[in-house]
């Protein structure tokens, strides 16, 4: 089936309260997007944001984000009074994740207390059987969620030694003295995994799919590096031997120092890989496709010493390969997934996608640089089997490549986006003019059978909108869009993109009814 779809995170959907959440904002992009022809809505790792705000350094691996709890949804349950809703001035294009956090935070406590006070029978019976189907998780993230606050946010590995180490005395200790903060992180997670189902049900009613998004890495701060430890690369004081990046490439010249620590494989591998099976379970069960992301790092990932400030001194080192891909099809079935096969790919990465059937990706702004892998981000050289994108979160919008440097581009000198700018007119056929449908059309005339724009595209914003600059710590996951601005007039020129090139099916005509089947 051929399709096209909107990357748009919920954290960028309009809100009263500060960031983007799963309440009535959500619910109508949904509907939205169904009326401008969109199949799918892609969206980013669902969990709670740590280090910097970003989602691929969740606090926990299964976790849903406490931020996207939509206020008005509890407000409706009797869980929140009016008052409660009431809003400082937040600002309406971006988060302001230092007073969004707290804000939100108080409020979901007192929707947990009320709860543990009024909820009925039969509420407190959905929370219990929430509790015991996810207890292979949810205990141990409450516990480190309620300890991290207890010990000021500070990192695992600076905790008490006894919690740090997880001494069964000490642990049993802090779940008796701290079981009102833990009640309130697991409702918390029952809100978000309650919501989530609503408004996953309400795609499905209109004919759209969801895209998930699965990190290779764990941050090292997250409740399952600290309760499995023995799962990652760790020195006996619990920090990182090793961590996470890539070599100098597009984006950065001296590379990307993610700083997440590595997964031990053989220690993994010996348990038949249970951890990644459970991952993906987990995912799959949110989603109905998933991203996995730097896919190439499975057949070998760069491995940086801990002690080296940025990524340039790291090494290629073999990654888990078919076994963990054989372990997952023996256990789940079919695979739904996406392979972000960017950045270094060798044969042998491609060797490893094709033969378990994962499309890959392909990048429209990497299709005109210096790189010697531009061609294959050219649509002429594209199969059906693909997912393509006019960009991705790391990427600058459409316009904002095409306009400007933009920020984060160190590699590219102004002699090679001169070149890169010619080769796109040419190619395009373009005069430069609105090269963000240039763009979007270009895509939906592709032979890929899936093609993404980021909704900072169909609405023609510059690099003020971009969402991530890979290689900057801070700053980054704040833009969001306002009401009004996906308008109808935007939905019907997407659909007739979607329409012209059979991504979904033309609507009636006033004077025609839909044909049976």
């Amino acid at each position: 089936m051929r399709a096209s779809g909107i990357l748009l995170h919920p954290t960028s959907l309009p809100s009263p309260h500060g960031v983007g959440d799963l309440g009535d904002g959500a619910l109508r992009f949904a509907g939205w997007l169904a009326s401008a022809g969109q199949r799918l809505w892609q969206v980013l790792p669902l969990g709670p944001a740590g280090y910097g705000d970003s989602p691929y350094q969740a606090l926990s691996a299964f976790a849903g984000n406490p931020l996207l709890v939509s206020l008005e949804a509890l407000w409706r349950e009797g869980l929140l009074e009016a008052g409660d809703l009431e809003p400082p001035p937040f600002p309406e294009r971006a988060v302001d994740y230092g007073a969004v956090i707290p804000w939100k935070a108080r409020r979901l406590r007192l929707a947990a207390g009320r709860f543990a006070a009024r909820a009925a029978p039969a509420e407190r019976e959905a929370l219990a059987a929430f509790r015991e189907r996810e207890a292979g998780w949810l205990d141990d993230f409450a516990l480190f969620l309620a300890v991290k606050e207890r010990q000021g946010g500070r990192p695992w590995v600076e905790w008490p030694r006894d919690l740090a180490g997880r001494d069964p005395a000490a642990l049993l200790l802090a779940r008796r003295a701290l079981s009102a903060e833990i009640e309130a992180q697991v409702f918390a997670q029952f809100a978000f995994f309650r919501q989530w189902a609503a408004l996953r049900e309400r795609c499905r009613e209109r004919g759209l799919s969801l895209m998930g998004d699965l990190p290779i890495y764990l941050a090292h701060d997250s409740a399952e590096v600290w309760a499995r430890r023995r799962l990652f690369r760790l020195d006996a004081a619990g920090r990182p031997e090793v961590v996470a990046g890539v070599p100098p490439d597009y984006f950065s010249a001296s590379g990307q120092r993610w700083g997440n620590p590595l997964h031990d494989w053989e220690a993994q591998r010996a348990e038949g890989f249970a951890f990644w099976v459970e991952r993906v379970r987990a995912a799959l069960s949110l989603c109905d496709r998933v991203r996995l992301d730097h896919f190439r790092g499975f057949e070998a990932c760069w491995e940086i010493p801990a002690s080296e400030p940025t990524a340039q001194r790291g090494r290629w080192v073999p990654g888990p390969g078919a076994a963990l891909f054989q372990a997952l099809r023996r256990e789940l079935g079919a695979l739904p997934l996406v392979a972000e096969n960017l950045g270094v790919i060798t044969p042998e990465v491609e060797a490893l996608r094709r033969g378990f059937g994962l499309p890959g990706m392909a990048i429209l702004q990497f299709a005109f640089g210096d790189d010697p892998q531009a061609p294959t981000f050219r649509p002429h050289n594209w199969e059906r089997d693909l997912v393509a994108y006019s960009g991705t979160h790391d990427n600058d919008t459409a316009l904002g490549w095409w306009t400007g440097e933009g920020p984060g581009h160190s590699t590219r000198t102004p002699e090679s986006v001169a070149r890169e700018r010619e080769r796109a007119r040419r190619y395009l056929a373009t005069d430069g003019a609105e090269m963000n449908w240039t763009f979007i059309r270009t895509l939906g005339a592709s032979v890929a059978d899936t093609v993404v724009v980021p909704l900072q595209d169909p609405l023609g914003l510059g690099s003020e909108a971009r969402l991530n600059v890979p290689g900057r710590a801070l700053g980054n996951w704040r833009w969001r869009f306002a009401e009004g601005d996906c308008t109808a007039e935007l939905a019907a020129r997407l659909r007739e993109v979607a329409e012209t090139y059979e991504r979904v099916s033309p609507l009636p005509r006033p004077h025609e009814s839909p044909r049976l089947a």
